[in-house]
């Protein structure tokens, strides 16, 4: 980790909506980051304005947050403070999110279900200047790269029949006629080798492409 001793302790901002992963963040920290300035947000408004006053050394952000999602909290942070690391701490096992958070430039991607020693060998990585993806994220990607490629269409198509709507409705949402949504359903089925639409919102829900769960 980087030495602060010229300019004061280590200041960190530790952002999730469940006290309990920010008491469990701050004990894994400890060891790693002693005498750090520790500050907590419990949404994602709060994490801004941590940022803002303090320009911390590390923000570990939760992926979703209330009052702002966490991709808000992820691009002000950068504007306000381009020199804070980040490190996301989800909850989140969509491939395609977790991708995101990657391409958009995370110092860290962790998984809640990641071992606390994998978490503080990695934070104390980010601390330190490094890039740290853990390993169950970098095996989700992995494996992600054998599911079948679906068109942008096809994943508006998905997002509508997981959220409900019937052909009629994502005919007229999309603009499309209802053959051609029928089409696009039919698609879906083969590629994803499914037969119901369960088996569709459970795919849906899994890939993060459901309407409710599309904030990072």
């Amino acid at each position: 980790m980087p030495s602060k001793e010229t300019n004061g302790p280590v200041r960190i901002v530790i952002a999730d909506d469940h006290a309990l992963v920010r008491q469990a963040t701050i004990g894994i920290l400890e060891p790693i980051a002693r005498n750090a300035l520790i500050e907590e947000a419990a949404n994602g408004l709060e994490a801004i304005a941590a940022v803002r006053a303090t320009k911390p050394d590390l923000l570990v952000l939760d992926a979703a947050m209330p009052f702002a999602k966490g991709i808000e909290v992820y691009a002000e942070a950068r504007r306000w403070s381009p020199d804070t690391r980040i490190a996301i701490l989800t909850g989140f096992t969509s491939s395609n999110l977790l991708a995101q958070w990657i391409d958009a430039g995370a110092n860290g991607v962790f998984l809640k279900s990641c071992e606390p020693d994998e978490i503080k060998r990695g934070l104390e990585a980010v601390l330190a200047g490094h890039n740290f993806i853990a390993q169950p994220v970098r095996d989700i990607l992995k494996e992600a790269i054998k599911q079948p490629e679906l068109t942008q269409r096809e994943c508006e198509v998905l997002s509508l029949i997981g959220s409900g709507s019937s052909n009629a409705a994502i005919s007229e949402r999309l603009c499309i006629s209802i053959k051609t949504v029928e089409k696009h359903r039919s698609s879906l089925m083969r590629k994803l080798e499914v037969n119901t639409v369960a088996q569709l919102l459970a795919y849906a829900l899994k890939e993060g492409l459901l309407e409710t769960h599309k904030q990072l």
